[in-house]
């Protein structure tokens, strides 16, 4: 053989090395046939929570990007609390940033509105996005998981321990088929007006238009409307869906599937054989929502913390762990000292704090009733606000307000067919009706379905008192509304209701006008 043979042949071998190499990076650069994640599925009668069929469901396994169900819910009881709006503007961590594909390639220092944030995180599965809910949340992945595991703990499911927002694998992050579906029913049931974000096929993310993940098997099983797709090499394919026919809804999860085709076609097996089994007709009954007091939280807490050393044994370490309870009883009750009789010291004293109290309600009711300083920007702002304010309301007065009573109401259960929300739901000041409505856990009362909230207290007391203080200060706005307080998860809500659209509007931009925050609510 002659020297350009050989220089031929060798040059055939190169060019058959290299195109192995591509083939090998192809095939590792999206999700592929996985053999090696474990197994397991679980149906569930949404309306009852009965179990309708399970295999291998309470193992701890890899729940990949299924965890973003779980920030979503967090985000969602965030904004119904009041705490942030969907137009809250993020900041994009670096951490966040730095997140691998899938992506809505969000930059460090980024800023962002939180709508977009959610609906990448729930329709592309976007890990930077669900990365940025969590840090701007709680300021680091280890602190939002911990977060996320309490919420878990709170909600039933008790083998699910969190690391991260988004789900990329991490030791101890671990959930299964059964809490992942009873996640998916608490997102149904208690945040029903943003659940259909989970159906959409796709969706405007703020940088980009994005597909649903789950869109394939949208399209093909008739009554799904969600809820949540999951993919790393060691959890396989992962998915969390629902489905409604004649009334009847499944839930079911499949962990460790080998291919999309493969969870998907698993998926219609499970739901089938859910819609067989689950009885029909019947009113069901809603799960309950979780509600926290400052001492449940600390309890929490110190469970989570105890959670890591648990987590250890399942990634190959040991150690008991601790339990922590905080002890709340009173130990004793010693009788008050007796109280002096005919000290003058004394009776002077009192007299001294009365007064100063008096002195303290005067200055109160003084700067609740006191008009902002002339020309100052304040001022300018009532000054535009009170433009659209309508006639009759510029003439209530104080003295004209029996309804301002005082009310404590439980959180009544929202409608299950609310609209997604969008940008037309949250109400600013806009003047025709948005074309989609929010409802919210508060009931209102009268002929007038909108209220406004502004904030959360630590007590029923203290939310009153800023109640009062605010319509001695917006009575011409404010003189018909009814005073509620609602204690909720994490404190007690202090709402205004019975107003119209308008007349809620009008309080919020003449309220945000002093610097209070407010939002509106509608029924």
């Amino acid at each position: 053989m002659g020297k350009s043979a050989v220089c031929q042949l060798g040059q055939y071998f190169r060019h058959i090395l290299l195109l192995a190499a591509l083939s090998v990076v192809a095939a590792c650069s999206g999700p592929q046939e996985s053999k090696a994640a474990p197994y397991a599925a679980f149906v569930m009668d949404a309306r009852t929570g009965e179990t309708l069929y399970s295999e291998n469901a309470d193992t701890r396994l890899h729940p990949a990007s299924l965890t973003k169900m779980m920030t979503l819910y967090i985000t969602f009881s965030e904004i119904e609390a009041g705490n942030v709006s969907l137009d809250t503007m993020i900041t994009v961590s670096k951490n966040a940033a730095a997140q691998p594909p899938s992506r809505l390639g969000l930059k460090a220092g980024q800023k962002i509105q939180l709508r977009y944030l959610i609906r990448a995180a729930a329709v592309k599965s976007a890990n930077d996005a669900a990365a940025a809910i969590g840090d701007y949340f709680e300021g680091s992945p280890e602190k939002w998981g911990a977060r996320m595991t309490r919420t878990a703990k709170q909600l039933g499911m008790n083998n699910s321990t969190f690391k991260n927002a988004n789900g990329l694998t991490a030791k101890g992050h671990l959930s299964t088929a059964h809490d992942m579906t009873i996640m998916g029913r608490h997102l149904f049931y208690d945040y029903p007006q943003y659940y259909n974000i989970f159906s959409r096929r796709s969706t405007d993310a703020g940088m980009a238009t994005v597909a649903n993940t789950n869109r394939k098997f949208l399209d093909s099983y008739k009554g799904a409307d969600g809820i949540k797709t999951g993919y790393t090499g060691p959890a396989g394919f992962n998915l969390t869906a629902s489905a409604e026919r004649d009334g009847v809804r499944i839930i079911a999860t499949v962990f460790g599937g080998t291919s999309t085709p493969m969870r998907n076609a698993k998926m219609t097996e499970l739901l089938d054989l859910g819609f067989r089994k689950a009885k029909k007709g019947g009113a069901g009954q809603a799960p309950v929502a979780p509600t926290y007091s400052a001492d449940q939280e600390l309890i929490a807490q110190a469970d989570t913390a105890d959670s890591s050393d648990t987590d250890m044994e399942e990634e190959g370490g040991g150690g008991p762990a601790k339990t922590i309870r905080l002890v709340m009883a009173v130990s004793s009750s010693p009788r008050p000292n007796a109280r002096p009789v005919h000290d003058p010291v004394a009776v002077a004293a009192v007299e001294q704090a009365g007064n100063a109290m008096a002195d303290s309600i005067a200055g109160a009711l003084a700067e609740a009733t006191a008009e902002p300083a002339p020309d100052s920007l304040e001022a300018q702002a009532v000054e535009l606000a009170a433009v659209e304010a309508p006639a009759e309301l510029t003439i209530k007065a104080a003295a004209a307000n029996p309804q301002a009573v005082q009310l404590v109401a439980a959180p009544t259960k929202p409608k299950h067919k609310a609209p997604i929300y969008d940008e037309a739901v949250v109400v600013a000041a806009v003047e025709e009706p948005a074309a989609e409505e929010v409802v919210t856990n508060v009931s209102t009362s009268g002929g007038k379905g909108y209220g406004i909230n502004i904030g959360r207290f630590n007590s029923y007391g203290e939310a009153d008192r800023v109640l009062m203080k605010t319509l001695l200060s917006e009575n011409a706005t404010l003189g018909d509304a009814l005073r509620k307080v609602v204690q909720k998860s994490g404190g007690f809500d202090a709402n205004f209701l019975g107003l119209s659209q308008k007349e809620a509007d009008l309080a919020c931009r003449r309220l945000q006008a002093r610097g209070v925050t407010c939002f509106t609510m509608g029924s």
